[in-house]
Order: structure tokens, then C-alpha cells, then sequence
């Protein structure tokens, strides 16, 4: 019999699919289908830094509001401090899916600045969370902004956020990089035990009868996978993370090239968002006959096998591929 299991941030997992944040994991109910269904881990939904900040600028709101009218009011309530908040709901929503469900749970932070927001962190841990993704989603739109400005910040955050918590921490990147080798080796060293790529941006649209922007919501295909297929290959062996490929994963067909890539899990989102909740179990189901006619006994038998230091071709990787695509067109007749 086949063997699925691998290993993801030192979490034991009994097949490398894993539901990344997305609403699937709002409802306690869909988390225990899903892993009725063959899921083998769950991250959740994220948690965002301005809804954290906005919190605190609401309570400070109501705590301060009057205390200018007399002096008398500077007495209404003492010194606060740096008040200890966190989006209520979120952390109950951690602790409930740790009591219903055996397989592990990740928490989600989305975030980009340094700052007090951060020690959420340990909330999350403290809510019983076996690991923590922090989601680095952001677009520098500001021309005086300078690249190796952003990336000091975010590596410095993943030192912030590593050093708040003692659970394995991945961090979810965007592909939009200049050096993106040296971004995720900072990284690791910054804390970083796993890597997620990539992050999916949704873009805006227009509405040419309204002139309004249109924010849609599509869901990925697997032709997106071969962004992230790419640079885990070429980062499988050079960089000490576990990666994590998420976008574009639909298919057992997909799962495979991710493992051989040199990913321990691949996380689906429109996947089960499409798919139903049956969608793990048939993709499960089509790797099993799959690796059988294969003679593969093991997920970890392939896992990086078609990475870049594994090929007879390294160079496809890199340049020289955008040569032989551009060369292999052929005009129609």
C-alpha cells in the first residue's frame, strides 16, 4: 500500500493536502467535513493587521471620548496602556476548530508593518494553534519606495513575529521579488520554517457603463501552478524551508508535480471552493491507483526528484527555457 504521508513544519501529516485560508474554515461544521474528506490540515482564515489596529483606534475612540470636556474626566478610567486586543471571534474560532478536529491548525496573520499588532502572534498560539502563517500581501505603490526598503521590513517583521511565538512560523510570499533566492534564504534566516508560494493577487476590473472598479473574485485554474512549480524547484535544496505550493492545485496531476518540485504539501483553496467538499478524496483516490502504477511506495520517494539540482537540464529552469519556448512556436500553415 502507498504511503501519503509527509512532514510540514515538523507536523506529522497523513497526506500532503492541506485547505489554505479561505472562508471553508469560518464554520466548524465544513472544517470536520473537509476532514472527513481526507483533508490532512487546515490553515485559517486570515487575520488581518487593520482589522487588529482598527480594534484598538475604536476602543481608544470610546475610552478617551470626553476626557478633554473637564478636568474631573481625566479621572472617568486610569491609564490603559498598550491596550491587549485582538478580534475576539477570531481566536475563539482557533480554539473551536482545535476541540473538534484532530488534524493540526494554523493560524493566519496578514500583515506588513512592525509594530504592537504583531503580538496577536501569541494569541493565536495561546488559542491552541499548532503553527503559524504570516502573510506578507502587499503592493508598494509609492515610486519613492525602494525595494530593498520593503524587503528589510518584512524580513525584520519575520524576526518580530518568530520571536513572539514557539510554534513552527511559514511565511506566505509574493512572487513579485527582484532576487527571490536571497528574499526566502533572509527569510529563514530571519525565522522562517516554511515557505508558502505564492501569494494570488486579485487584480481590480472596470465597469465601462458605471465607471466603476469592479472587485471580482476568480478562482485559480491549474495552469497558474507552473509560477510557483518553478521557483520550488529551484529553491528545493538551496534554501533549509519546507515549502508549501499553493495556487493552481485541482488535480492529483498537479499534487505530483508540486511533490517532485520539492513541496511537502500543496494547499487548495479554489480547489475546494470548485471542487465541493468531495474534491480531496477523488484527488486522493487518483494518487493512490497513480503512484501504484508507478511503483511509488512514497510521497517522500518523489519529493524533489524533479527539482532543479535533480534534472539532467538545470538550465530549463532559468533563461535558457525562455529561448527554446520562444523557438518551439510554429507558424500555422
Amino acid at each position: 500500500m502507498t504511503d501519503l504521508s509527509t512532514t510540514y513544519l515538523g507536523l506529522k501529516l497523513k497526506n500532503p493536502l492541506v485547505a489554505s485560508a479561505s472562508p471553508l474554515s469560518k464554520k466548524v461544521e465544513t472544517a470536520r467535513r473537509l476532514e472527513d474528506a481526507g483533508i490532512s490540515a487546515i490553515v485559517m482564515y486570515s487575520l488581518f493587521e487593520e482589522q487588529i489596529i482598527h480594534e484598538s483606534l475604536e476602543l481608544d475612540h470610546y475610552l478617551t471620548r470626553g476626557t478633554d470636556t473637564v478636568a474631573e474626566a481625566l479621572t472617568y478610567l486610569p491609564d490603559a496602556g498598550t491596550y491587549s486586543l485582538t478580534p475576539e471571534k477570531y481566536l475563539d474560532q482557533v480554539s473551536a476548530l482545535k476541540k473538534a478536529l484532530k488534524i493540526p491548525v494554523i493560524g493566519s496573520l496578514n500583515g506588513i508593518s512592525k509594530g504592537g499588532w504583531t503580538k496577536y502572534a501569541r494569541r493565536i498560539q495561546e488559542a491552541g494553534a499548532d503553527a503559524l502563517e504570516l502573510n506578507l500581501y502587499y503592493l508598494a505603490t509609492d515610486p519613492g519606495l525602494k525595494s530593498n526598503d520593503i524587503e528589510d521590513d518584512q524580513v525584520e517583521l519575520v524576526r518580530e513575529v518568530k520571536s513572539a511565538i514557539t510554534i513552527p512560523l511559514s511565511v506566505k510570499i509574493s512572487p513579485f521579488v527582484t532576487s527571490m533566492a536571497n528574499f526566502a534564504k533572509r527569510l529563514v534566516e530571519a525565522g522562517a520554517d516554511g515557505l508558502v508560494l505564492f501569494n494570488r493577487f486579485y487584480q481590480p476590473d472596470f465597469d465601462l457603463d458605471e465607471l466603476e472598479i469592479v472587485h471580482s473574485l476568480d478562482l485559480s485554474t491549474s495552469a497558474e501552478i507552473r509560477l510557483p512549480l518553478r521557483w520550488i524547484s529551484i529553491l528545493h535544496g538551496k534554501v533549509k524551508a519546507d515549502f508549501a505550493l499553493t495556487s493552481g492545485v485541482h488535480t492529483a496531476t498537479d499534487v505530483f508535480k508540486s511533490m517532485m518540485a520539492g513541496a511537502k504539501v500543496v494547499m487548495l483553496a479554489s480547489g475546494l471552493l470548485s471542487g465541493g467538499e468531495q474534491a480531496p478524496g477523488l484527488i486522493l483516490s487518483e494518487m493512490g491507483w497513480w503512484m501504484e502504477s508507478h511503483e511509488y511506495k512514497s510521497i517522500q520517494q518523489m519529493q524533489g526528484s524533479m527539482s532543479q539540482g535533480s534534472v539532467r537540464e538545470p538550465s530549463a529552469f532559468e533563461r535558457a527555457n525562455y529561448m527554446k519556448v520562444l523557438g518551439s512556436w510554429k507558424e500555422l500553415p
